[in-house]
């Protein structure tokens, strides 16, 4: 598909993130998708290296 074909389909999106950017999207008649994602861990970076070391 070419770069222009692209712009010629109907939007759809995945959002990962704040909610509001997703009720933006579908009030504006477009479909969206919410992804529930929160940083692993929690964001802790010594749990994140933690986990890591164990291969998580």
């Amino acid at each position: 598909m070419s770069l222009n074909g692209l712009f010629e389909q109907e939007l759809k999106a995945i959002n990962v993130g704040l909610t509001d950017f997703q009720q933006a999207l579908k009030d504006a008649g477009y479909q969206c998708v919410q992804v529930d994602w929160s940083p692993p861990a929690g964001g802790d970076e010594d749990v994140m290296a933690a986990l890591a070391a164990l291969g998580l």
